[in-house]
């Protein structure tokens, strides 16, 4: 304890005052191997944080620390720029075997700086460049990070180039409406901005969107409302830039996010899982679009051989062992089990993932601001527009006099409307995770998510024993905050008990 207490002393004293996993999660690791962390003081946890979906495979996976060992113990240089060797050639041939289809066979590959906001730039100044034109389509609650031009494109910004759009949501839906209909008017807004020659937006180079929106709260774009931005970026011939840092490598339930809606974006950047836990970013792109001239975007850490082969590793090793139909599986699991809690305790206001990246809202009393769908799930649905109704493809329909309808049935419907969200709640939840050893992250527009993002490579037990600690450290929170729920208490721990002793036996 002494020696865990000395380094987290030394560490508030160096080190900046922009760190943030350090504030929330006061533990010195030492040891990791799965899902598991050792710290200094010995105390084992249940990491669902996962290096923020870095790690696919869980930490020490002995498929990559092979792949690494061999680079090692080959002689092979560790630093090339960007110069060709086997190990670069097999990373993109395996990068390359995983792609959507309709991308591969027309792809180039940009290798970028060691993290996902380089490929972000990257990826906006290729658009820019190929287009000639400046502007760039980004959405609310969007995060690509936290370089310039990738942090003016994510929802908290504000800069003159990037137009911000709805991202259709079910549980606090823009509109006020949800679903089918929400994601619709988010559509037709979309359109509106193109299309109407004193919107005062000018033809953008770009649309830049996440599948799932991980940093903005857990929630999934609505499959058709995807294939719906798919349209209308290729119809104005805007190319569409698909976020796939934190989505990619199975973690949805699918290789890639895009293909749960059959999307083929002209860009996507990766970064994340596909450097196996070691820092490497890339920008893939269709080849009709590679109008730059050597040396236009360069970087001096774009050639890290180890990153490569860990990746090729961890590419290779999902893609055998189905891991993304695993991720599917076991998070649909999951989620129904998050879905029952949700029905226990009224301070979860919403339970949404996709695979293996689920969030919970936790709000607090009130009355709600705007209508949603309610506490439940919101997945990847859809809306009518995609069928070709004309609500979605007549771009000069009433939309204003449909918004009217809508704000008048959001108002009747207000006291039903989701609460408001509860950072302090979560952020206990988060402290109680930690002191029953499960390492959890916090999300979303007011930090109220409690977000799970474990390793693909996560067991029924493990997944088992995450939802008791998660349950538990619910309970107690919930427990301090709503005394009318105390007496229900008891009988929900005992049934949790037993369930656990069930498993057990």
């Amino acid at each position: 304890m002494a020696v865990t207490e000395g380094i987290l002393r030394r560490q508030s004293a160096r080190e900046s005052a922009a760190r943030t996993y350090a504030r929330a999660l006061p533990i010195v690791p030492v040891r990791a191997r799965g899902l598991t962390i050792e710290g200094a003081d010995g105390r084992r946890y249940l990491d669902c944080l996962s290096g923020a979906g870095t790690l696919a495979l869980g930490h020490n996976h002995p498929v990559v620390l092979e792949a690494i060992r061999k680079v090692l113990d080959s002689g092979a240089p560790l630093h090339v720029l960007d110069l060709a060797t086997p190990v670069k050639d097999a990373f993109i041939t395996e990068l390359f075997h995983t792609l959507p289809p309709g991308l591969a066979d027309h792809a180039r590959v940009q290798f970028c700086g060691p993290a996902g906001t380089d490929a972000v730039e990257a990826a906006l100044k290729l658009v820019r460049a190929a287009t000639g034109r400046s502007g760039i389509l980004a959405f609310t609650g969007a995060y690509h990070g936290m370089t310039a031009g990738a942090l003016a494109a994510s929802g908290g910004a504000c800069d003159v180039r990037v137009t911000r759009l709805p991202y259709p949501q079910d549980y606090r839906c823009p509109f006020g409406v949800g679903g089918e209909r929400g994601a619709e008017l988010a559509a037709r807004w979309t359109e509106s901005v193109l299309d109407d020659p004193k919107s005062g937006v000018r033809h953008p180079a770009g649309m830049i969107l996440e599948p799932v929106q991980g940093e903005g709260g857990v929630i999934p774009a609505p499959d058709t409302w995807l294939r719906r931005m798919r349209q209308i970026t290729a119809a104005r011939s805007i190319p569409l830039i698909a976020d796939e840092v934190q989505t990619g490598v199975g973690r949805t339930g699918a290789f890639w996010a895009v293909e749960h809606s059959g999307v083929t974006p002209d860009v996507m950047v990766l970064s994340k899982a596909i450097g196996g836990s070691l820092p490497l970013a890339v920008v893939v792109y269709r080849d009709d679009l590679d109008v730059w001239e050597p040396g236009a975007h360069a970087g001096t850490f774009r050639g890290n051989q180890l990153a490569m082969a860990a990746g090729t590793a961890t590419l290779a090793y999902v893609r055998r062992h189905h891991l993304s139909e695993r991720a599917a599986t076991l998070g649909s699991r999951m989620l129904s089990q998050l879905r029952d809690l949700a029905g226990e305790f009224p301070c979860i206001g919403d339970v949404r993932g996709r695979g293996l990246m689920m969030g919970m809202e936790m709000v607090g009393a009130g009355a709600g601001a705007g209508a949603g769908a309610g506490a439940g799930a919101s997945g990847g649905g859809g809306f009518a527009g995609d069928s070709g109704s004309s609500g979605v493809t007549d771009p000069g329909g009433d939309l204003a006099g449909d918004l009217v309808d809508i704000g008048a049935a959001g108002a009747r419907e207000s006291v039903g409307g989701p609460r408001p969200a509860a950072p302090d709640i979560a952020a206990a939840v988060q402290r109680e995770c930690l002191r029953r050893g499960l390492i959890v992250e916090l999300g979303g527009r007011h930090s109220s998510v409690v977000r799970l993002l474990p390793p693909l490579t996560i067991t029924d037990e493990q997944a088992s024993a995450v939802l008791d600690r998660l349950a538990d450290a619910v309970e107690s929170v919930a427990g301090s905050h709503t005394a009318h729920d105390e007496p229900r208490q008891p009988q929900r721990r005992r049934r949790r008990q037993g369930d656990r002793a069930e498993r057990a036996g």
